[in-house]
């Protein structure tokens, strides 16, 4: 089974005017390009997408830009009610974006009709579509029927992909990163840095990017973290971000980390390659917790979960 040491997230892939709408830059695919042999030279060999990502762009990307030694984790999304068909049709428009034969690990995005879908998906990885199956934004009731329906089938529940970060670790402490771990389960962490929250105080001249514009306030409440986590950077030679991700890596936890160019990659696999001492991951939540701030909060799209 795959154990990443940490995940590139393409959410920030799409068209110029998504790039820049939602991290203030634009790259091109040229750029992307060098980052993939950036992930294949620092040994990051998965990247994480979605059908919606970039508003459909996202994967078509994946396929122009990443050479055949990237893994792929991709998801679909059930916003609907269950019908025949609708996984397969998703994962057939992956494939011909990723231009591959299968795709190496598959989330169920929400957990909608559960039942139903991982039915769905049973069949696809049995036929060799989908790889290793996964599921995201699922609490632990969900993630133990999720897990009891696999294991009925012979398959083992590959992950959990939910929200965790430094400021926010409601999955530790309700139980369910010690369900995966006691069960051989990986956690993966999406957002880690808080959309752009945890990337350290406002710089002057910083672009505009809407994720920071949205939450930026938060970031003004946290200049007490901040000062602790350039500390302990300074200690291992890393920036205030990467300590963020370091620290979701000392956990166990598989951190998803966006990444458009080579130098991202490179210092993403030196955050998740670096140990923290124990003094120091308790001083970072110390803080972290005295301070409670909060920004998107354990389970951000609970709200679209059905009753």
């Amino acid at each position: 089974m795959d154990n990443p040491s940490a995940v590139i997230g393409t959410n920030s892939w799409g068209s110029a005017a998504y790039e820049k709408m939602i991290r203030g830059s634009v790259v091109d695919t040229e750029t992307l390009r060098a980052a993939m042999g950036a992930a294949v030279r620092s040994g990051l060999l998965f990247v994480d997408s979605a059908r919606d990502y970039g508003f459909g762009k996202g994967p078509k990307l994946i396929g122009e830009c990443c050479p055949a030694e990237i893994k792929i984790s991709s998801k679909y999304t059930p916003f609907t009610r269950y019908k025949p068909g609708q996984v397969r049709d998703s994962v057939s428009k992956d494939l011909a974006d990723f231009g591959r034969e299968s795709i190496d690990v598959y989330w169920l995005h929400m957990p909608n009709d559960i039942a139903l879908y991982m039915e769905e998906l049973i069949e696809l990885h049995r036929e060799g579509v989908i790889g290793s199956i996964g599921v995201s934004n699922f609490n632990l009731r969900e993630c133990e029927l999720a897990k009891s329906i696999l294991d009925k089938a012979g398959i083992p529940l590959f992950g959990v992909q939910n929200h965790y970060s430094l400021i926010d670790r409601e999955w530790e402490a309700n139980g369910l990163l010690a369900w995966c771990r006691e069960n051989g389960v990986q956690f993966w962490a999406w957002a880690v840095l808080e959309e752009g929250v945890l990337t350290g105080p406002k710089k002057q001249g910083e672009k505009f990017a809407i994720m920071k514009a949205i939450y930026g306030g938060k970031r003004k409440k946290l200049d007490r973290l901040f000062a602790a986590m350039q500390e302990v950077g300074d200690a291992h030679g890393m920036t205030i971000p990467q300590v963020a991700v370091c620290f979701v890596a000392n956990k166990g936890i598989v951190p998803i980390c966006g990444c458009r160019k080579p130098y991202q990659v490179e210092e993403l696999a030196a955050a998740a390659g670096t140990r923290l001492a124990d003094a120091e991951m308790t001083w970072l939540q110390e803080v972290a917790d005295q301070l409670n701030v909060k920004v998107l909060g354990p389970d951000l799209f609970r709200f679209a979960v059905r009753k």
